[in-house]
Parts: structure tokens; C-alpha cells; sequence
């Protein structure tokens, strides 16, 4: 579809009526952080240019009928005056109706200057004009514009402020006096937030909420948080990210010291994604209830040892959640692990980022994990194991306990298909094996196929385990995608 900018198109428009015209207008009303980002993007901010908001400009110069059209439906269609690097402010404020303010300075654009920041900081004095805020840039810029932030502004609904600087050791401070009762979307990065924070006492119709502590100084205690979200009954999205590790010790400390609180209900809040560690995330899934909850992202740090039993009540006590096909990626310095709904790869419902760098620490991890929270993986009928890219430093490590493969995949009792890639074969064919052992045959008892990527023919690797399912009447069919597919005993 062409912009509707575009000169032919607007004189086939031109003729409408004002009924036509204004819906005609309204359809090409662009979506703020972007239709085409996906809903993790959008909940840290949104990657697009916010100067989209400058849509109806063109055509406000159309002519007067159009003009008037637009300015006098102005909030039906989110008319705004966008201020972004290189407007000049003070001179669009002086021309320009009193229209709400899109303000957007983001250090991508290019380094701020010192006209802009004049700009940015006279349009954030506008207070009762101020729709959206957007601030993403190095420290020292940004807090020379944040502290002209304060009080109440009334008509705000976008905030986002941000510095993704993890080497940055400046300790930024938010202004504990500004108020936002209508605010709907808050992203803070890199700041430490007042416990007093009106900000967050007020803003109770918020809908997306998304805190990232970048430096020692910006962290709070799960309490804190908790008494933040008790007044946010309407939120549906929430990400909790620690750049930084709090060791489990201090967290649990910082719980000791407080009566538990009363589960808090978030009956809308359908995503959330947490970045930290493990006794933070208990603390959080034991204190709230998420009935429509459909997505959750949980990424931790390197920790030897996981206790998560709020978790598994909160993912039992979920009732939307639903799993069907699990997939593990084994990185260079991470294990990442998705959990969809219907096996559909951009639409997970659980997701796991742990950090480790070796091979055998992975799997090692990621089965503490699934064993801790096996039975709600009842329906995973999928299972799919990936070897993606490691350092020849580590192959020392690549070699796996085979107890720890038996744990993970003894957490997915009612898989029909395994997919396991050509880094792996080997590895994971000899923990198969029998050798006396009888645990093979009680793992993955429902197993119809077993798919094995790879060069050349390596389907011998698994002749003890396929043999001994068969001679129980449990045949499984081996599949190589290069290769033909068969029932296991033919010839390939």
C-alpha cells in the first residue's frame, strides 16, 4: 500500500467527504512502537523511529479543508507535534497549535547537541501537553534532561528512559516527585528508583511496565517491587532484567526480614520476562497470581544450584499456559530453551536463557532445571536437542555425564518424536546404550520416532536402544533427513 503522502494517491482521495476522509485518515494513522516489532521489543520500548508521528503533516499543507479536518479531530487520530533531534523546538512551539508533544531523543539518531538538548528539555517543560517520552542515550546526557521531569504530568502515557550502557558506572537518579496517574507504558533503565517513587504509586491503569538495572546502585529488594505491583491491577506486560547478579544469599535475607504478603491477582497480565537470579524469581511467582498469563521468558545467571518450587505452583496454578513441542539450543556461552504451545518456533510459551560456557555445565543446568518442573511438561509430545556453535577450548568439556542427559530427558515422559543434531549424536547414543543399565528403557517410554541429523550413516550408534524397545513391542522409527526413512532394521 502506497503512503498515503504519495501525490496520486491523495488526489484519488481528494474528493471524499469529511466522513470518509477523516477514517480514511484514521487507517493510515501509524502504531506508535512499531506494527511490525514483536511484543518483547515493544515492552523495552520499541526499536522504530517515533518521527512517524509526523504523518499528518503532509497533509495538513493539502489544504485548508484538510487541515481543519485534522486539527479538529485531533485526538481521534493522535495527531501530535513530534520533537526529536534537529527540531527546532521553540520555534515549532511558537507556530504550531497546542497539540500534544511526542518526544523522542534516542543517541542512534546521532550525538545530541547542545541545541537539542535545549529543545528536549523546553519541550518536557510543557507538562500539560506531554503524551510521550522517549530518552535513550549515554548517562551523562540523560540525566541533564531527566531532572527537568517532575510534577505532575497529566496526559502522559508513554515513558521510556533508558541507558543500556552495562559498562556505565554513573548512578542516575530518578526524580521521586513526578506523578503520571494516566500513564500506560514505563520502561526505566539504569536508574535508582526513589522507594518513595510517586511514579510508581500512581500510575494504576499501567499496562506495560518494564525495569532494567544496569548497576549495582539501581537494585531493589523483591518487597519493594512487590508493594509497586500491588497497585497495578491492569498491567499485561512486566519484565524484571538484572544485568547485574545479586547473589541468592542477600535476596534471601532481604525475604527474612519481612512478613509474607498476600498474593496479589494480575488477571490481564498475559507476558512476563525476568533476568536475575532464582530466589529473586521465587520471591516474585509466590507473591502474585497470573490466571491468563501466555508467555514467560526466565533468564538466569551462572548459579550451581536451582530451588524453584513457587514456580512450579505458579506454572500449575496458570491456566493458559500450554505446552506441546520443547527445544534445546546448546550455545558457545548460553543454553537457550523454548517451550511452544502447537511447535510453532516464534511463539513460545516458555523460554529459558542460562548462562554457562561448557557443554557439560549446560545439560547439567538446563536437567536441575526440567527435573525441578517435570510433571507440567505432561503434554510436550516435541523434542528437539541443537548443538550450535563451541570453542575447541572447550571440547574437554563437551563430554556429558550421562546420568545428566537421562535427567532431562526423563523430564518429558510422553515425547513421541526426538530430533537430535549431529553434534550431539554421538553423546547421546552412548547414554542410550544399555550396558547393563536398565534406565533406557524406562526414558521417553513413548517414543514413535527418533530423528538423527549428520554426515554420513551413524544409525548404528543406536541399535542397543532401538533393539531392546522393539523387543518389548515398542518400535521406533530412525529418521535421518538426508537419508531415507525407514522403521529401524531395514537397510538405509
Amino acid at each position: 500500500m502506497r503512503p498515503i503522502g504519495d501525490s496520486s494517491h491523495i488526489a484519488s482521495i481528494y474528493v471524499l467527504d469529511g466522513d470518509s476522509l477523516l477514517n480514511v485518515f484514521y487507517l493510515y494513522c501509524p502504531f506508535l512502537l512499531g506494527e511490525d516489532e514483536d511484543d518483547e521489543t515493544r515492552l523495552i520500548g520499541g526499536m522504530g523511529k517515533w518521527v512517524c508521528g509526523r504523518w499528518w503533516y503532509t497533509l495538513a499543507h493539502v489544504c485548508q479543508r484538510w487541515r481543519h479536518l485534522i486539527l479538529g479531530s485531533a485526538s481521534y487520530l493522535c495527531v501530535s507535534l513530534v520533537c526529536t533531534n534537529g527540531t527546532p523546538v521553540a520555534d515549532m512551539l511558537a507556530h504550531s497549535p497546542p497539540l500534544p508533544l511526542l518526544i523522542d531523543y534516542r543517541n542512534e539518531y546521532g550525538d545530541i547537541t547542545a541545541e537539542d538538548k535545549e529543545g528536549a528539555i523546553l519541550a518536557l517543560r510543557q507538562r500539560d501537553c506531554v503524551r510521550c517520552v522517549r530518552l535513550e542515550m549515554p548517562a551523562m546526557n540523560l540525566q541533564k534532561l531527566v531532572v527537568a521531569i517532575d510534577h505532575e504530568y497529566p496526559i502522559l502515557e508513554y515513558l521510556v528512559i533508558s541507558d543500556w550502557n552495562e559498562d556505565n558506572n554513573a548512578i542516575l537518579i530518578f526524580p521521586e516527585t513526578l506523578q503520571a496517574p494516566h500513564l500506560r507504558h514505563l520502561t526505566l533503565s539504569g536508574f535508582a528508583l526513589p522507594i518513595g517513587s510517586r511514579l510508581l504509586t500512581t500510575a494504576v491503569d499501567l499496562v506495560t511496565l518494564c525495569l532494567c538495572m544496569v548497576h549495582p546502585s539501581t537494585y531493589f529488594d523483591p518487597n519493594t517491587l512487590l508493594r509497586w505491583l500491588s497497585s497495578m491491577p491492569q498491567l499485561e506486560a512486566l519484565a524484571i532484567l538484572f544485568l547485574i547478579p545479586v547473589p541468592n544469599r542477600d535476596v534471601e535475607r532481604q525475604l527474612s526480614q519481612t512478613l509474607i504478603m498476600t498474593p496479589t491477582p494480575h488477571p490481564n497480565l498475559c507476558r512476563f520476562i525476568f533476568r536475575g537470579v532464582s530466589t529473586y524469581l521465587e520471591a516474585l511467582v509466590h507473591r502474585i497470581t497470573t490466571p491468563r498469563l501466555e508467555k514467560l521468558r526466565i533468564g538466569f545467571f551462572n548459579q550451581l544450584m536451582y530451588s524453584v518450587p513457587c514456580l512450579l505452583q505458579f506454572l500449575n496454578t496458570t491456566e493458559s499456559l500450554r505446552f506441546e513441542s520443547a527445544k534445546f539450543e546448546f550455545h558457545k556461552e548460553h543454553v537457550y530453551v523454548g517451550i511452544y504451545p502447537r511447535g510453532e518456533a516464534d511463539m513460545y510459551a516458555l523460554a529459558l536463557h542460562v548462562d554457562c560456557w561448557h557443554l557439560d555445565w549446560q545439560v547439567s543446568s538446563v536437567a536441575q532445571f526440567f527435573d525441578l518442573l517435570g510433571q507440567i511438561f505432561s503434554e510436550v509430545e516435541h523434542l528437539t536437542l541443537e548443538h550450535k556453535e563451541h570453542s575447541l577450548s572447550s571440547e574437554e568439556h563437551n563430554e556429558v555425564d550421562c546420568t545428566e542427559w537421562c535427567k532431562l530427558l526423563g523430564s518429558f515422559r510422553n515425547a513421541k518424536t526426538l530430533c537430535i543434531d549431529d553434534g550431539l549424536v554421538r553423546g547421546l547414543s552412548r547414554c542410550l546404550q544399555l550396558d547393563n543399565r536398565e534406565l533406557p528403557l524406562e526414558l521417553l517410554p513413548e517414543l514413535e520416532e527418533l530423528t538423527y541429523s549428520g554426515s554420513g550413516n551413524t544409525s548404528d550408534v543406536f541399535t542397543s536402544f532401538i533393539n531392546a524397545r522393539q523387543n518389548t513391542g515398542r518400535s521406533i522409527t530412525l529418521v535421518h533427513p538426508l537419508l531415507k526413512t525407514m522403521p529401524f532394521g531395514a537397510a538405509l
